[in-house]
């Protein structure tokens, strides 16, 4: 189960903290959450289908064309990262993704994706294969999922 509610249906994705990462704060610098995330976007990828030879031969890949990301606590130097993974939602060609990272038994980030299948330069249904690994993965979407950015007043 996630943080957010969803159950975890994929591997999660680890990799440490690399020293150039860390920012004049001594924290993870926040481009590199996004970098990791996008790792976890490219596990998840290859386990619906999408991996490296399914772009070479289909020309075909998942492109992010949306994205948020919450920052909810530092990330130290030397920390161990894990992302957990999970789709909330799909279309014939769209793939809606909920990445935690979490370190020292916390959750320090999420980023929430809309992907788009595109093959050839367009947008594209994804392969019956695909569509059905994608399906078998889904989860209900938790109730942080699909908020937006705004100023209270």
């Amino acid at each position: 189960m996630t943080a957010d509610g969803g159950q975890a249906a994929l591997p999660p994705w680890r990799e440490p903290v690399r020293d150039e990462w860390i920012d004049y704060n001594g924290h993870l610098s926040e481009a590199y959450y996004v970098l990791v995330f996008g790792h976890a976007t490219d596990a998840v990828m290859d386990h619906v289908g999408l991996g490296p030879e399914y772009r070479a031969a289909h020309d075909a890949s998942l492109y992010t064309v949306e994205a948020h990301v919450r920052y909810l606590d530092e990330v130290s130097a030397g920390a161990e990262l894990e992302v957990r993974s999970s789709v909330v939602g799909a279309t014939g060609k769209a793939l809606h993704l909920w990445h935690e990272l979490w370190t020292g038994g916390r959750l320090r980030a999420t980023e929430e994706i809309l992907g788009l299948h595109v093959a050839g330069g367009r947008s594209a249904p994804f392969p019956g294969d695909v569509a059905e690994r994608v399906a078998a993965v889904t989860v209900e979407p938790g109730p942080h999922v699909g908020r937006a950015i705004a100023l209270r007043r």
